[in-house]
């Protein structure tokens, strides 16, 4: 653990299934604030995140009311329920991680959520995070934000890391390395969604994390 992070308040900004590296730091901290005044952004993990197939990442995007390109506070961002993305996204997940060790273990829990209507891209990302600290077995305090500051001043003790995480960035040093699905066909992919590591790692997620 990084010296006094345990200290501080993780600030980021509301994903869906964050990325790996993420949770490396979220694990380094006992509060964690998620941003929900800010305008929504696209092209980032706000709506989407990336999973292992047999030819390479898949992309799972979550639809949204008006469309990537809004301008709107994010806890007001609606999710388009026009089509039945949650079916497609767990059609995929089942075709992706069937033959996974831990796939089954937690298939029952995580249909259940993918079969919950939800309105608000921020509520969608909420159950996620939850759903995967408690598979996890991690327990930070969370909270919302009440007000959009722009910056914070690292006196107050928070960690501010919005938009520090974008899709197509290199993996960050210490990237934990383990056996994929589709491992010897595609080669490694680091730092995928968390549950591509559940789905592959289970129990032992936790201690490739630290």
């Amino acid at each position: 653990m990084t010296e006094g992070y345990n200290n501080k308040t993780l600030l980021i900004e509301s994903q869906y299934f964050p990325p790996i590296s993420f949770y490396k730091t979220l694990i380094e901290v006992n509060i964690l604030k998620i941003e929900r005044y800010e305008h929504y952004q696209k092209v980032s993990f706000r709506n989407r995140c990336y999973v292992a197939g047999p030819n390479g990442t898949i992309l799972l995007s979550v639809p949204l009311a008006k469309g990537k390109n809004q301008r709107t506070i994010m806890k007001d961002v609606r999710i388009s329920n026009q089509e039945n993305w949650q079916a497609l996204h767990w059609k995929t997940l089942t075709s992706a991680y069937r033959r996974s060790p831990w796939f089954e273990y937690f298939e029952n829990e995580l249909e259940e959520l993918y079969t919950r209507r939800f309105d608000f891209l921020l509520d969608w990302n909420m159950a996620c995070l939850q759903w995967a600290n408690q598979v996890l077995g991690i327990s930070p305090e969370i909270s919302l934000t009440d007000r959009f500051e722009k910056t914070y001043d690292p006196a107050t003790g928070v960690l501010d890391r919005r938009d520090h995480l974008q899709p197509g960035q290199p993996a960050p040093d210490g990237a934990p390395v383990y056996a994929q699905v589709f491992g010897e066909r595609t080669g490694f992919f680091p730092n995928l969604s968390i549950l591509d590591l559940l789905f592959c790692e289970g129990k032992r997620a936790i201690e490739l994390l630290t």
